[in-house]
């Protein structure tokens, strides 16, 4: 029985993510790290009258639709190119925990910026989103429209689905990076090595 052959430098191969996935992967791991460090500092660590308040806030919400577009196309890119297959050895349980913590990663990495998008839309301020300062995002007419004190009512529990969709998103990036780790060293298989962007294997 041959060999597989591996995928080409771009798509996934049988034992490795290709240069997309990968860039795709680490890219939006990173901005969702700052994200969250974003928010969190900027919803508590600054006064309501921090002259900063207003950028860092665009600035999160330019960051968090740039990975709402980029998890989109993660997952467009996905459905053309499936992964490399789990190990072997991995047990029934594990196989399927890791598929639902997956379905869950894009569940939540879509979720929170939407909700989040529903908040500028909803709030009272009725506040412009700009993307990088380049544009005009349009926010959710559904919301945008509603009379003013309408909006008052509808905004709370929307950025309170908002931040607890964050710290849900938090918990399950702490929880990834365990499995990452575990399966490296551990169970001493491929499954963190296949998505680093080097191919030297980390001791």
């Amino acid at each position: 029985m041959s060999k597989p052959k591996p995928g080409t430098r771009n798509e996934n191969g049988p034992e490795r993510y290709g240069v997309v996935a990968i860039a795709l992967h680490w890219l939006i791991a990173l901005m969702i790290v700052y994200m969250l460090w974003l928010g969190y500092s900027t919803a508590h660590a600054m006064g309501e009258s921090d002259p900063r308040r207003l950028d860092l806030v665009q600035l999160h919400k330019s960051i968090g639709l740039t990975i709402l577009i980029l998890s989109i196309a993660r997952l467009i890119w996905r459905f053309f190119h499936p992964p490399p297959a789990l190990p072997a050895h991995m047990p029934g349980w594990e196989i399927a925990a890791a598929r639902a913590s997956h379905t869950l990663f894009y569940v939540l990495i879509l979720a929170v910026p939407l909700f989040g998008l529903a908040t500028a839309s909803a709030s009272p301020l009725g506040l412009p989103t700009y993307l990088f300062g380049l544009f005009e995002f349009p926010h959710l007419p559904f919301l945008a429209d509603l009379p003013r004190v309408e909006k008052a009512v509808v905004v709370v529990p929307i950025h309170t689905a908002h931040a607890t969709l964050a710290y849900s998103l938090l918990a399950l990036l702490a929880l990834h990076v365990g499995a990452a780790l575990k399966h490296h060293f551990w169970d001493h298989d491929a499954v963190l090595i296949r998505i680093l962007p080097m191919r030297r294997k980390i001791r």
